[in-house]
């Protein structure tokens, strides 16, 4: 049975964003922009998704950084109007997936949390029902959808994950829209089977594997939210991105209160440099960006022909 609030009797106000990877397929935009700040009708993912956050009551949020991290941090700061941002710095990044971030946030986070990947766009009202704990965000499959999906039993309840597109059956499978909330019991067996695969160096892999695992375990259970099919979008190609332009307003359309604007993505691509960190120390915009690094000792390299996935 699921509790309608998370462990300490409130709403989840905590969040977890995803913004690590390099986003190659959005290139040449994302050769010099994290991908969570490619822009949609002139508004970046990432304004969008703090936006919605704020909109919802949200009070702290974490953000996993590593390609052009220094853009990120220097776009948003240390704090959002009530927001409290913290970073979590990925130094291997490059070499392992997003298995990786999430297991670092477990070294960070002792709470119920909404977790988020940084290319999604949907409209805010979606959210509200996922400030709820142990809640999967998703949607019914249409044609440009790929990744992970679940199916779900005849009392509409998580039957299993399925992680590739093998005899996938579109009546009976929803895309996963990549939002989920935990609540901080669920939390911690996640994060335990999350370091038993980093420890066994399985850094390459999905978080959904974990997720598969203990789904099938009976170990794990999200209840469902359904978004609207017309209403998100999961930005990964360059053909995505003009489909989400067609879906989503640009800022004519979107009411800004101009005094709450962050600072806006061109002024931080323009002054990006290997000192970009500490010419945000020296400005006026409040104190300095908190930078965690979660990770001690490097991850082992394998041995010549050794599989890390």
């Amino acid at each position: 049975m699921h509790s309608d609030l998370s462990d300490d009797g409130t709403p989840v106000r905590t969040a977890l964003l995803l913004a690590a990877g390099t986003g190659s397929r959005l290139s040449p935009l994302t050769d010099s922009i994290p991908k969570c700040l490619v822009e949609v009708n002139r508004i970046p993912i990432l304004e969008r998704l703090i936006r919605s956050l704020r909109s919802h009551g949200f009070k702290r949020l974490f953000v996993v950084v590593g390609h052009l991290s220094e853009v990120i941090q220097d776009y948003l700061g240390s704090r959002y109007a009530d927001i409290e941002i913290t970073y979590i710095a990925s130094p291997l990044y490059k070499t392992t997936n997003n298995i990786y971030s999430l297991w670092l946030a477990g070294k960070v986070i002792d709470e119920p949390f909404l977790l988020i990947e940084s290319d999604l766009v949907f409209q805010p009202a979606l959210l509200k029902p996922m400030l709820q704990p142990d809640r999967i965000a998703v949607s019914k499959l249409l044609p440009w959808m790929n990744g992970t999906t679940v199916t779900l039993n005849d009392r509409q309840q998580l039957d299993a994950f399925c992680l590739d597109t093998v005899n996938r059956n579109e009546a009976s499978h929803f895309k996963t829209v990549n939002i989920y909330s935990f609540s901080r019991s669920t939390w911690q067996l996640i994060w335990e089977r999350l370091d038993q695969h980093v420890s066994a160096k399985k850094v390459k892999r999905y978080y959904e594997t974990v997720f598969a695992e203990m789904v099938a375990e009976g170990n794990l259970t999200f209840a469902p939210v359904f978004f609207d099919a017309d209403r998100w979008y999961e930005i990964d190609t360059l053909e995505d991105l003009s489909a989400a332009e067609k879906m989503f307003p640009g800022p004519s359309q979107v009411q800004i209160d101009m005094s709450e604007s962050l600072l806006p993505l061109r002024k931080s691509v323009g002054i990006r440099s290997p000192n970009a960190v500490d010419m945000k120390k020296q400005s006026n915009r409040g104190e300095p960006m908190r930078l965690y690094s979660p990770w001690s000792p490097p991850i082992a390299q394998p041995a010549p022909g050794v599989e890390l996935g």
